[in-house]
């Protein structure tokens, strides 16, 4: 939008969004939005700073800090009410000349010859137009109903949130998230605001226990609470008996497009990953750095064959960062829930207490889920020594042949974690790009 395109944005609802997720921008995050000149847009919504995470796990806890030595001092990740960060945005997209904002809902997508040339929407007074552009970027969310021409979608559904405010509460570790190795998963808090914590209790699975019958306030108070640090156990019964519970479908889709002249899909409508690390705005915002890089040399987008072929790059060249933090997101979640299974809880064990380790051992695996380093290789590297870590508890100081077996089925186990998500990901885009020929793009000249 700043580099003097005309751009016009159709939203379904341009009223401030009221939402349980995308309230998390890591510091990854936040680097892209200083690199898009929107950093200012995380201020004045009484956002707070978040230096990193603690890890509660049968009444012990870790704290994991970012690395951030070597940023400057604003450099942090920040928590907010995520209508509060749209609304901000859509002001500076309208401020710009260049760019029309207009609500409406958009019906389909207007084709001709194999090439998208805009859509077909209806406005809010019910009239049903059309809007032309030689590029139509596509995201309407992760209940998009324009993506299936765009892409192959595969969505899986682990589990739900279900999201509760706790007021007036002072976390164990001001100015971190915290995440609680519950069971059957995890439970994760972070502020929103100077008063306000957001709570999220993931539920396996697709069904969670009704709210309008009661039987979810009985999960969340004896179920729930009772594994909650005991600085937020009050807050948190305050919020139930209070009774504004919402409930989100944590979905994950691995990015499968079908490149189409005239149309690129953007967010999560295009590639989704387990909310557990709070990595997508950081995915989507460094997506759109690559796409604005890819596009800011070309002063002519009305060659959609050559424009599609330019842009095949964009899906290589977005892998390090988007596989790194949907790698990251899927395995940790899976690592991260209960089971009676002995070898998943040894895993789950070894990586809390690898983690608590400190050094290399958390900053490792805390810059990747930062976004402050998108290496596929490494997360990789971190996710076997966390295995071996394991493994070699098990074999010290004496080995018995349950225990071999035990170790055995852990590193089984890790690998049938990890390399499922790595297939879906795609292996050479994700370690070998420099192999892709889409790598190596040029500019079409015009």
């Amino acid at each position: 939008m700043q580099d003097g395109r005309q751009v016009h944005v159709i939203e379904r609802d341009l009223t401030e969004p009221d939402r349980i997720v995308g309230e998390l921008l890591q510091p990854g995050g936040y680097l892209k939005l200083i690199e898009l000149g929107l950093e200012d847009c995380v201020e004045k919504i009484d956002a707070q700073r978040v230096f990193g995470y603690a890890l509660f796990k049968d009444g012990k806890h870790t704290r994991l800090s970012y690395p951030l030595e070597k940023f400057h001092s604003d450099v942090a990740g920040r928590s907010f009410h995520n209508g509060r960060f749209i609304q901000r945005m859509r002001d500076k997209a309208a401020s710009l000349p260049n760019v029309q904002l207009e609500q409406g809902t958009v019906i389909s997508l207007f084709e001709d010859k194999g090439t998208i040339r805009g859509v077909q929407y209806k406005t809010k007074d019910g009239q049903e137009l059309k809007a032309f552009a030689p590029l139509t970027i596509v995201c309407d969310g992760c209940f998009s109903n324009l993506r299936r021409s765009l892409c192959n979608p595969k969505v899986d559904v682990p589990s739900c949130f279900v999201g509760l405010i706790l007021e007036n509460c002072q976390l164990p570790c001001a100015n971190h998230g915290h995440v609680i190795l519950g069971d059957p998963s995890p439970i994760l808090m972070y502020p929103i605001s100077s008063t306000e914590v957001r709570c999220l209790v993931d539920v396996p699975g697709q069904k969670v226990p009704s709210i309008s019958s009661g039987e979810m306030a009985k999960y969340l108070k004896t179920v729930v609470a009772p594994q909650l640090p005991p600085e937020v156990y009050d807050a948190f019964l305050a919020a139930v008996e209070r009774g504004n519970i919402r409930t989100m479908p944590n979905r994950s889709m691995p990015a499968a497009p079908y490149p189409t002249p005239g149309a690129l899909l953007m967010g999560d409508a295009f590639n989704m990953r387990h909310p557990l690390t709070g990595g997508g705005m950081t995915v989507a915002l460094a997506d759109i750095v690559v796409l604005r890089n890819l596009l800011r040399p070309l002063c002519n987008l009305n060659d959609a064959p050559t424009l599609c072929k330019y842009l095949e790059s964009f899906y290589t060249l977005r892998k390090p960062v988007a596989s790194t933090i949907n790698t990251l997101a899927g395995a940790l979640y899976k690592v991260f829930c209960a089971s009676p299974d002995q070898a998943r809880k040894e895993m789950r064990q070894a990586c809390f207490d690898y983690l608590s380790l400190g050094g290399v051992f958390s900053a490792g695996p805390v810059s990747l889920l930062s976004g402050l380093n998108p290496r596929p290789l490494s997360l990789v590297a971190h996710f076997f020594a966390v295995a071996l870590y394991g493994v070699g508890r098990l074999l010290l100081p004496f080995p018995s042949p349950k225990r071999i077996w035990i170790g055995a089925r852990l590193i089984s186990g890790a690998s049938g974690i990890i390399f499922p998500i790595i297939r879906a990901e795609g292996v050479r885009q994700m370690f070998f790009p420099a192999t892709v020929p889409a790598y190596y793009r040029a500019p079409p000249v015009k």
